[in-house]
């Protein structure tokens, strides 16, 4: 049976900002959408009929994101970048349980969903608890296994073996249609460059995402430029990790040089403006990126260096800096600022089933409650975008559905009892900060 979900405004989420006004979206038994267009063109379904009001819209892609870290949430408080990660994070995180990864995953899951968040691309410590939690939640997946040694550590030795459970992990997670496995070496600048090498290789053997950080601070490649002589995107590209399919977080200190290398080699970008601003790592050049055709999605970070898993603030910001750092206030529109949060984020993602609602695509759906002032005056379809991104926000999501599937009702988690994972973090946090 077709299931129909009719609404004031559906949002497409394609980079023109389509607007539907009283539209529907149609979704088959196997949850993916069969129909988007205007309720006068629909055809008929033999399923029940949903008449929502408001907006409809994709679920909106996290790019990048450490979502168990809600067990660090506020912690470290005022660092910078280095120190927070050497003193405060990496000590704790080498205590982490399987359990604790589950809990803080489910909290975090939660809290993206109840956002309309249904897509996250997490780089975090034991992937299977991290999945585990994502599937219980009932959300969608990019899971990057983590290839990263702790400092005095017998590095090459656990990265290797971090790198064969994460192809593991491919094999084993293959025909899940809600989780996919990539490859997740932290840095050019923690991980050895030969290794990244290996990791490009067998990614590229795989069909595999790369997901990596790349120039987040201004003095992160000061060591690969004495060593290479040049900045952390050439050295990249020399040792064929581009060669890679590649998403790199961050990217805030790239060089017209190193833009033009992340061109040739197809390198997508998980902007993460909040978490950027907040450890003050400065801006990343957005509207270069765009102009250049790089394929750029938003990213919230990890909670303990945003502290939020709200990707409208991203969405917001990332419009409201690219015009500051410019000094243009047409630079990075509302439909573009958008798209990077949907259509945009899954293509940075390589993933051309979600992120945009149309026929073929899964149906992940966030409905929206148009019902406040945050969304007065509408004069043309063109002002929904306009009040998405600058008035309206995460409090305004009722539903939300993965593949079909209803998992936020208004304004509720109804897959994980959040209560009780809230009590759950608290406790292991305090036990993780001894």
């Amino acid at each position: 049976m077709t299931a129909r979900y009719q609404a004031r405004w559906v949002v497409l989420g394609d980079r023109a900002g389509t607007v539907i006004p009283d539209g529907v979206v149609d979704v088959d038994d196997s949850g993916r959408i069969e129909f988007v267009g205007p309720a006068t063109h629909a055809p008929v379904v033999d399923g029940p009929a949903t008449t929502l009001g408001g907006a409809l819209l994709p679920g909106l892609v996290n790019t990048h994101c450490h979502a168990p870290m809600t067990l660090f949430r506020g912690v470290g408080e005022g660092l910078p970048l280095e120190r927070w990660l050497r003193d405060v994070m990496w000590p704790r995180e080498s205590r982490l349980t399987p359990d604790d990864v589950y809990a803080g995953m489910a909290l975090a899951s939660a809290e993206m969903l109840r956002c309309g968040v249904t897509t996250s691309s997490e780089m975090y410590f034991h992937p299977d608890a991290m999945i585990a939690a994502s599937t219980d939640s009932g959300a969608r997946l990019v899971a990057a296994a983590p290839l990263l040694a702790p400092p005095g550590t017998a590095q090459l030795s656990i990265l290797d073996g971090q790198l064969a459970a994460a192809l593991d992990h491919a094999v084993r997670y293959a025909k899940d249609e809600r989780v996919r496995i990539a490859l997740g070496p932290h840095s050019a600048y923690t991980v050895p460059i030969p290794f990244l090498a290996t990791v490009a290789e067998q990614a590229q053997a795989a069909d595999l995402l790369v997901h990596i950080h790349v120039a987040e601070t201004q003095n992160e490649d000061a060591e690969l430029r004495e060593t290479y002589g040049t900045s952390s995107p050439q050295v990249l590209a020399d040792h064929g990790v581009l060669e890679a399919q590649l998403i790199a977080a961050h990217a805030v200190w790239l060089s017209d040089e190193d833009v033009e290398i992340f061109r040739r080699h197809d390198v997508s970008v998980a902007h993460c403006p909040s978490s950027n601003a907040k450890l003050a790592s400065g801006i990343a050049r957005v509207p270069v990126f765009s102009a250049a055709g790089l394929r750029v999605g938003l990213g919230t970070d990890g909670p303990a260096s945003n502290n939020t898993l709200d990707l409208w603030h991203e969405i917001r910001l990332a419009s409201q800096l690219a015009k500051l750092s410019t000094m243009d206030a047409t630079a990075l529109p509302a439909a573009e600022a958008f798209w990077m949060a949907s259509g945009g984020g899954a293509a940075a993602l390589g993933l051309d089933d979600i992120g945009i609602l149309e026929a073929g695509r899964w149906a992940d759906l966030v409905h929206l409650d148009t019902e406040d002032s945050a969304f007065v005056p509408i004069e043309t379809p063109t002002d929904v975008i306009t009040h998405l991104v600058w008035s309206a926000g995460s409090r305004h999501v009722r539903d939300t559905w993965v593949a079909g599937r209803q998992v936020v009702a208004d304004g509720v988690c109804r897959t994980l009892d959040v209560a009780q994972l809230r009590a759950d973090v608290q406790v292991r946090a305090l036990r993780l900060a001894q």
